[in-house]
């Protein structure tokens, strides 16, 4: 059974399986800045990691700059807990992402904000590298690669990135209709962010 609609905000709607997700740099408060574009090139969305907010937060917003959803932790310094998506217009919770904090691996969760049911898995390939990019002085520079897997902890896409001093993550997956894209492409947003704060 796949992914339904009801999980994707009301003014977006991700239906392709190849999109990228590149931190483009900073803004005037040193706060980091990412975009996402789809196959065509075409942006889909733009965020900034909110690091400073009594609670982390993640801004999504489109081309034009209108709010599509926000992604804001659970609690203060929230390194490894709950992160909840939220509609922009509709206020409502769409999706979960939960992770528990690990030097040698990042897991991250996708899941029903209501049952905590798993939709998708992210789970990072290599915990040398992972360890690498948090502990040494230029470790974040290092390319990263994370296996995305569906409720069933089957296969069906991966996040990869290469050398570089801002993360350009491409993401492919094989049954879009299996995970929540919003998800998955927002999660790598906010997975660098919460690495590079």
């Amino acid at each position: 059974m796949g992914v339904t609609r009801g999980y994707q905000p009301e003014r977006l709607e991700l239906t392709g399986s190849r999109y990228t997700v590149e931190q483009t740099g900073t803004d005037e408060n040193m706060r980091p800045e990412y975009e996402a574009t789809n196959e065509a090139g075409e942006v889909v969305f733009e965020a900034t990691y909110e690091m400073y907010q009594a609670n982390d937060s993640v801004s999504f917003v489109d081309a034009d700059g209108s709010e599509l959803f926000t992604v804001t932790a659970a609690g203060t310094l929230d390194i490894a807990g709950d992160y909840v998506l939220t509609d922009a217009h509709t206020e409502d919770d769409l999706l979960v992402l939960d992770n528990d904090f690990s030097l040698s691996q990042d897991s991250w969760r996708i899941r029903d904000p209501e049952d905590r049911s798993l939709l998708a898995e992210l789970s990072s390939r290599g915990g040398a590298v992972t360890l690498a990019r948090k502990l040494l002085p230029f470790g974040k520079w290092l390319g990263h690669e994370y296996e995305i897997t569906d409720s069933a902890g089957e296969a069906v896409g991966s996040a990869e990135s290469g050398f570089a001093v801002f993360d350009e993550y491409e993401i492919t997956i094989a049954d879009t209709s299996s995970v929540p894209m919003v998800g998955v492409v927002a999660a790598l947003a906010v997975i660098d962010g919460i690495q590079n704060s």
